[in-house]
């Protein structure tokens, strides 16, 4: 049996989910632990920390996935504008616009004779000729009309989930002081920004442990940042 058939590509397929996860969840942790450090360093009481930073995550989550919202949206309209564009050229500048697509093939070393036969035959179909020009012209994939509302629902949601982490240590249940709610927090905060580095970095491809650490010491600089400015301006 041959190497091919024993051969199976792994390809990574969701990356626009992982990206609006990582932004959602990546903020979500920093933000509101940067937050009710900061707090910490200015108030003693437990119930303004987890007022601010429950306020913080909502309105955090509503900004966060409305800028998503409007990034899907953005890449929609580009699109469609882009298709209507590459239309009207097909139906006005149809000679122009074949030798374009030639000098696509002529990059991937095609004969001119191959060019050609290519693009007689690929002309006699406008829909394909034009999503032809879309992608390997223009660079442009057509976007999913649902993907701006998904975009908005994922990062929301991962940036509520984010922002509970280190803010859930100050209530009652788990501390009964701003002090003894920041120790939890950074160490409940610091697990799961190590672990969520770990598995973001190994999803995408790169070396695991560096992400983990890259993610664990970019939290940490802006809670301690925070903390160390209240504190000063208190």
């Amino acid at each position: 049996m041959s190497n091919d058939h024993l051969h199976a590509e792994k390809h990574f397929s969701g990356s626009e989910i992982v990206r609006d996860i990582v932004i959602g969840m990546s903020d979500g942790l920093t933000v509101p632990f940067a937050l009710a450090a900061g707090l910490t360093g200015a108030a003693q009481s437990n119930s303004v920390i987890v007022t601010a930073g429950l306020a913080e995550i909502v309105a955090g989550s509503i900004a966060m996935g409305l800028g998503g919202y409007l990034a899907g949206k953005t890449e929609i309209d580009h699109y469609d504008s882009e298709l209507r564009r590459e239309y009207y050229e097909v139906d006005h500048f149809p000679e122009k616009e074949k030798e374009e697509v030639r000098e696509v093939f002529a990059d991937y070393g095609l004969s001119p004779n191959a060019q050609h036969l290519i693009v007689e035959e690929l002309a006699k179909d406008k829909e394909k000729w034009v999503n032809f020009m879309m992608r390997f012209e223009l660079g442009l994939e057509k976007p999913d009309i649902n993907r701006a509302r998904q975009s908005a629902l994922t990062i929301g949601i991962s940036y509520i989930i984010g922002g509970i982490v280190p803010l859930s240590t100050y209530f009652p249940l788990f501390s009964s002081n701003a002090k003894d709610g920041f120790v939890w927090s950074c160490l409940v905060t610091a697990i799961c920004l190590f672990i969520f580095g770990y598995f973001k970095t190994k999803i995408i491809g790169q070396p695991p442990l560096k992400g983990a650490f890259k993610i664990l010491f970019i939290g940490a600089l802006a809670a301690s940042s925070a903390y160390l400015v209240a504190n000063w301006i208190s």
